[in-house]
């Protein structure tokens, strides 16, 4: 495609400006979420988004899966649904034969729509989805379509009737990013774009193989061993009564990030560093995208909870 991966990161810098532009017509002011969520996409992790009602996070996912020319599936999750509502199920055919029809899964996007309001069964029939990229039913194994990329919503507010995330779900996604309210300026453009008769075209930027060029390129990037050892002891910080556990972990941990954690912080921190052109990340990348990959690998104790100690207060403290 590219002669040299320094061609493939010249012109991953050019078409991320244009992602950005086209999305920005949309979506306005959430410069930070698009990055991560961006990232997650090139990194081939899954992101969860979470936010109060009515910031935009279906908007979101609609227009990145619009300007990225994929394959798109939006599924709500209810009390009621069933993992064949999500895998697919086999139903008798004219032939007498069982076939199988896939479900909502089968796409490169997905997103999962209050992901939390679902029980722990329909829960599981993601967790094999996001990590193998592929569903058994029926005990037959099925691959699902490629790039496949899962982002999940949450609403921190109503936990009335949700089934909190298990720690093994909330570790498959590869950030937690947390919306906040629009900034009034950013606010006063969407009020104004949002109730007149103003149309949104938007481009398709890249292809289904761009993005699996660029996901391969991204893997591809060096990275020193000072930088990579830096990722890993971060996240060996957090780990309450280890041999590297920090002075405020210790105090404020029951538990710490798991080594996908390190992984994820090297892989974000590599194309967070191509994002800005470099070919090599430093150890500022790998602190960008720590917060969101952190925060939800860690637990607080009884003694955080009761001093008010917020998560990303202590993340704050070990960068």
């Amino acid at each position: 495609m590219y002669k040299s991966d320094v061609e493939g990161v010249d012109a991953f810098v050019v078409k991320y400006k244009e992602l950005n532009a086209e999305i920005g017509k949309v979506i306005i002011g959430q410069d930070e979420v698009v990055k991560d969520v961006l990232i997650s996409i090139f990194s081939k992790g899954h992101c969860l988004l979470v936010g109060v009602p009515g910031l935009a996070k279906t908007l979101l996912v609609n227009t990145i899966a619009d300007v990225l020319g994929l394959s798109y599936n939006r599924i709500q999750f209810t009390p009621d649904l069933m993992p064949s509502d999500i895998i697919g199920s086999e139903i008798l055919g004219d032939d007498r034969h069982f076939k199988f029809v896939k479900g909502p899964l089968f796409a490169n996007i997905i997103l999962a729509d209050e992901i939390n309001r679902t029980p722990p069964k329909t829960q599981a029939a993601l967790l094999e989805a996001m990590q193998e990229r592929a569903v058994t039913a029926a005990g037959k194994r099925y691959e699902l379509g490629n790039p496949f990329f899962v982002l999940a919503t949450q609403n921190p507010i109503e936990q009335e009737g949700t089934y909190p995330l298990p720690e093994a779900q909330l570790d498959r996604f590869m950030f937690n990013v947390w919306l906040d309210y629009p900034k009034l300026q950013d606010e006063l453009l969407v009020v104004k774009n949002t109730t007149s008769n103003k149309k949104v075209e938007l481009k398709k930027i890249l292809s289904a193989e761009d993005i699996l060029y660029f996901q391969d390129l991204v893997r591809r990037i060096p990275v020193a061993d000072n930088v990579l050892e830096y990722a890993v002891k971060l996240a060996a910080k957090t780990r309450p009564n280890t041999e590297y556990a920090a002075e405020i972990s210790n105090k404020y941990l029951a538990w710490g990030a798991g080594p996908r954690a390190s992984q994820f912080l090297v892989i974000g921190a590599k194309c967070h560093a191509m994002i800005k052109g470099k070919y090599s990340p430093d150890i500022e990348d790998v602190k960008a995208v720590a917060t969101a990959i952190l925060r939800h690998r860690i637990v607080r104790n009884y003694k955080a909870e009761a001093e008010g100690i917020s998560i990303d207060k202590i993340i704050s403290d070990l960068l």
